[in-house]
């Protein structure tokens, strides 16, 4: 099996590629490493394709191994042939393998094994093979009531069930039904009550291809079916399959048995191949809706980890709720915890004067800028108190919802419990709403990625493969901005490649008793961060206050001496670099020619192009160029709409039917995936981001059901 040719063919990669990207895989090196600093390596493959192809390799190997496992199992049977060895050797995936491997497999009694047992399995050869023998005249030789075969039609009646499971067992019949079910079959769900009402309706008559269904409505279907609302099956053309099966097994040496082969076709088909096949071809068609679905969370959480920081404020975090009262946390610009309390403006108490009282003495006292909402219960009731206080104050106030969803998983953590020990469970939430808006990516590496909410069906998705996804997504989104070393909690350096928990904890802890780091070099004296581990980690570290200003940059260590050079040739400083002086930087590269610069400097062309890009801004971080959230002052209720009304808004989540819309109402509007583009789009995760802010106008209102639909057609964008 040559591994590499099968990747240069699936993943459309040259031979150099693979094989360099396969070294670099097996040396231990991680993938944000990779990716930014072996682009030479591996031809420029990105954080996604070279995740993609680790789990391809994976895969394959795993394959091969599975391979020479089935090989050596059935050679210890002794019925190791050159026809199975071929097979296998042919075999493209772990269900043609397995598909070969099953008439060896060890079984549970079945019915076929019992028969076996009691002698009938010369009598079942005889139905396959004899030309012209009478099956009744040689069954009444296998009569043995010893055996429990009393009489003719028992000692038939196995024979056919050992032939039967015979059939259910051919790889190439298999292969066959499998293929043209995918291709072809329909899956069909119905009501097991029509009269009962549900979110499930409009599956309750609903038939599709299999090839074309939509993966959200494949989890919708398996969500409805579990609940009890569903009855779920796949229509295939049974008799074509078992034509398929009577014509493999008659041959010129058999043909006088042919009714009696149809018969043990058919209940083949019907007993044991449909069932097996329809499992297969359902679980097919699950896995594929589930990476679809784990694919648009990690679009969607990446979005909203790559969200514009709004630093330099102080803001109050809002954390609405009914009963037990709305949670008060303010933070300075650095996200230092000043004041907390909890007011009651909304039902019951409604308390509203005494709490605008109390907020309004604690937002002049510390200078608040902007009021952070979470998105939750009581939200909107929230909102309207806010807007409605801030429009009686004098000082510059805004206000803006975010996401809360993980907020309170944070809150009951040990980490929560580390950074505040002696604050309230229920305050955290707040804390934690309010550093959201001056850094989210900070806050949210602190909660379990699935626990942010920004998907679809994330209840039905495999949970292993869930979290391996989305904490890749952190991983590529941490180190794609980089850390500074002196200001990032734990949480978020262990997110740093190479850097595990342990380590991040004794860079916390370095930091605490030896005060700043001054150097990159400097790390390495914390506690087991080896060799290996600085290599890794060291390009996406930040140390704002370094003297040497590459220590800010995304320029690795490794290339340090490559840089000073290139500053040398091209008659620039290091303080030019301090000083931002490299504003004609394009210009004097263009003059000495790349490929010589290059060369001359002793570093690949594309890492060159790196060094030069991240030497004109020390410092700099990717999100600032995205569109700040959408700061409010004001409410705006469902009567408020209007159709035709054009607003701004910003997407909280994207699934594949559509986007959801915050336009400032208690719910989100709905852009249907139709009302995206004018062109035609795949997904909308294709166009939209989660903490995108996107103009629309407003095309339908149900008042009754408090639902808006929203288009982004003939709508001029931000």
């Amino acid at each position: 099996m040559d591994i590499e040719k099968i990747l240069c063919k699936e993943l459309n990669l040259k031979k150099f590629q693979v094989e360099n990207t396969i070294k670099l895989i097996d040396e231990g090196n991680t993938i944000p490493f990779i990716a930014r600093y072996r682009k030479e390596m591996t031809g420029e493959m990105s954080d996604v394709q070279l995740r993609e192809f680790g789990e391809k390799l994976t895969y394959l190997r795993n394959l091969a191994d599975r391979k020479e496992d089935i090989k050596r199992l059935i050679d210890e049977q002794e019925k190791l042939t050159d026809e199975i060895v071929k097979a296998l050797d042919k075999a493209k995936t772990l269900q043609e393998a397995e598909d070969i491997y099953a008439p060896y497999k060890k079984k549970k009694r079945t019915r076929a094994t019992i028969a076996k047992e009691k002698g009938l399995e010369n009598l079942a050869m005889m139905i396959l093979l004899s030309k012209n023998a009478d099956i009744r005249k040689e069954a009444a030789k296998f009569v043995n009531p010893q055996k429990d075969v009393e009489d003719v039609e028992s000692a038939i009646a196995g024979a056919k069930d050992i032939v039967a499971e015979q059939m259910s067992e051919d790889a190439e019949i298999r292969k066959f039904i499998r293929e043209d079910a995918l291709k072809r079959s329909v899956l069909l769900s119905k009501a097991k009550d029509d009269k009962e009402d549900s979110v499930y309706r409009m599956y309750y008559e609903f038939s599709e291809k299999v090839k074309e269904i939509l993966p959200h409505r494949v989890l919708a279907i398996n969500r409805g079916e579990k609940e009890g609302f569903l009855t779920v099956k796949l229509e295939m053309d049974d008799q074509k399959f078992i034509d398929e099966i009577v014509s493999k097994y008659t041959s010129e040496d058999n043909t006088g048995n042919i009714d009696i082969i149809r018969e043990i076709a058919e209940d083949s088909y019907k007993r044991l191949i449909f069932p097996s096949i329809e499992r297969e071809i359902r679980n097919h068609l699950t896995e594929i809706a589930q990476e679809r679905a784990i694919e648009v969370f990690a679009k969607n959480l990446n979005g909203l980890l790559l969200q514009p920081p709004v630093r330099n404020v102080v803001v109050m975090g809002f954390d609405p709720a009914f009963r037990t009262g709305c949670k008060i946390a303010i933070v300075d610009k650095n996200g230092k915890l000043l004041d907390y309390t909890t007011v009651f403006p909304t039902e019951p108490q409604n308390d509203v004067e005494k709490a605008k009282k109390t907020l309004k003495n604690m937002i002049k006292k510390y200078g608040v800028d902007i009021i952070s909402i979470g998105n939750g219960t009581a939200s909107r009731e929230s909102e309207k108190f806010v807007a409605e206080m801030i429009s009686e104050m004098e000082e510059n106030v805004s206000y803006c919802i975010v996401n809360e969803a993980g907020a309170s998983v944070y809150s009951a953590s040990k980490l929560a419990n580390e950074e505040h020990p002696d604050i309230n469970v229920s305050i955290r939430g707040a804390i934690s709403i309010a550093r959201r808006l001056q850094d989210p990516m900070a806050e949210l590496v602190k909660i379990e990625p699935r626990s942010i909410g920004v998907g679809q069906y994330q209840h039905d998705l495999n949970a292993k493969r869930l979290s391996e996804v989305l904490d890749g997504v952190v991983e590529d989104s941490v180190n794609k901005i980089g850390v500074d070393i002196n200001t990032a909690s734990y949480s978020l350096l262990e997110h740093i490649a190479g850097i595990s928990s342990s380590v991040a904890k004794n860079i916390v802890a370095y930091r605490d008793e030896n005060g700043e780091f001054e150097n990159i070099n400097q790390i390495k004296k914390v506690k087991r961060l080896g060799p290996a581990a600085f290599e890794q980690s060291a390009g996406f570290i930040r140390i704002a206050k370094a003297k040497n200003p590459l220590d800010n940059t995304g320029v690795h260590p490794e290339s340090y001496k490559a840089c000073e050079k290139l500053l040398e040739l091209l008659v620039y400083t290091m303080d030019d670099v301090s000083s931002g002086n490299l504003q004609d930087i394009d210009t004097r590269v263009k003059n000495y020619g790349l490929d010589k610069l290059a060369e001359d400097a002793g570093v690949g062309k594309v890492t060159l192009k790196d060094i030069i890009e991240e030497i004109k801004k020390p410092g700099r971080d990717i999100r600032e160029t995205g569109v700040k959230p959408v700061l409010r002052t004001d409410v705006m209720k469902l009567e408020d709409l209007e159709e035709g009304m054009e607003l701004t808004g910003t997407v909280r989540n994207v699934v594949d039917f559509g986007a959801f819309v915050d336009i400032g109402i208690k719910n989100d509007g709905l852009v249907h995936i139709s009302q995206i583009s004018k062109k035609r789009i795949k997904t909308p995760s294709d166009v939209l981001t989660v903490g995108d802010i996107v103009k629309v106008k407003v095309i339908a209102i149900d008042t009754q059901r408090a639902k808006v639909s929203l288009s982004m057609k003939d709508v001029k964008q931000v």
